[in-house]
C-alpha cells in the first residue's frame, strides 16, 4: 500500500495499483507494540494488489510483520505495517503491504491504472425513480 512518485514531474504521488473499497473478512496475527502476540478477525476497508487497509484492536508499530488470512479462501499472506492511521471506535486504522505483490489474493480483478469513471468502458449508473 505504499506509493511511488508520479512520473509527470509533479510532487503528487501515485499508487502502484488501484485501491478498491471492499469489505473482505480477514484474520490477522502478529505482535503488538508491546511484543504480545495477537490474533484478530476483522474486515478490510480497502484492498489493492499490494495489500489492504484494515481496522484492528491491537496497537502495532510501523514495519511490524504479520500474517493475514483471507477468511473465505483460508489463504495466508505475510505482510507488514506501512501506514498507521487514526483510531476509530477503539480500533486503529492500519495499512498492510504484502511481502510480495499478490493481486490474486483477493479474488477480484483490479481496474487498470489509467481507469476512471470517465473511461469509455465505465458504465453509467442509472437510478430508478425510488432511488432519485
Amino acid at each position: 500500500m505504499s506509493q511511488t512518485p508520479n512520473t509527470t514531474g509533479t510532487s503528487a504521488v501515485r499508487r502502484r495499483s488501484q485501491r478498491v473499497l471492499m469489505q473482505v473478512g480477514v484474520r490477522v496475527r502478529g505482535k503488538d507494540s508491546q511484543g504480545h502476540a495477537f490474533d484478530e478477525e476483522t474486515e478490510t476497508l480497502a484492498i489493492n494488489a499490494h495489500g489492504a487497509l484494515i481496522l484492528v484492536n491491537a496497537r502495532v508499530t510501523s514495519g511490524s510483520k504479520m500474517i493475514m488470512q483471507h477468511k473465505r479462501t483460508q489463504e495466508e499472506q505475510e505482510c507488514h505495517v506501512v501506514f498507521l492511521g487514526p483510531v476509530r471506535g477503539g480500533k486503529a486504522e492500519i495499512g498492510l503491504e504484502f511481502s510480495e505483490p499478490r493481486p490474486t489474493f483477493w479474488r477480484v480483478a483490479f481496474p487498470p491504472e489509467d481507469w476512471s469513471s470517465k473511461h469509455p468502458d465505465a458504465r453509467p449508473i442509472t437510478l430508478t425513480r425510488t432511488e432519485k
